[in-house]
């Protein structure tokens, strides 16, 4: 059994910031990756960041340079940090883990979402 749950979000105004955490718990045996997702009311959810095992941070191109993530490998955690936010951000943000389980085998995990308004 694995969670994925969630902390942070709120509401904001524009330029405004705030972080988002995840924590990844559960019998598992590593983390393959974890990221940040969102879905905003009558649009596909999409990526916001993700962070692979080799680090190499990903991000969509409308958050660069304002948003960063950071993992905590110990922790089994991942950070999301939103600064110069816009009502654009505004969306039910979910966390991803790609854990590593028995034989190899990959599972997919999601969080319960946190909502994250920016107001004009």
């Amino acid at each position: 059994q694995v969670e994925v749950v969630e902390s942070g979000g709120g509401m904001v105004q524009t330029g405004g910031s705030l972080r988002l955490s995840c924590a990844a718990s559960g019998s598992f045996l590593g983390i393959s990756s974890m990221g940040w997702y969102r879905q905003a009311p009558g649009k596909q959810r999409e990526l916001v960041a993700n962070i692979p095992a080799d680090g190499r941070r990903q991000y969509a191109d409308s958050v660069k340079g304002r948003f960063i993530i950071h993992r905590d490998q110990v922790r089994r955690a991942v950070t999301l940090q939103m600064d110069s936010l816009t009502p654009e951000d505004t969306a039910v943000y979910y966390c991803k883990a790609v854990v590593i389980q028995q034989n190899d085998v990959r599972g997919t995990y999601w969080g319960q979402g946190t909502q994250v308004t920016v107001s004009s």
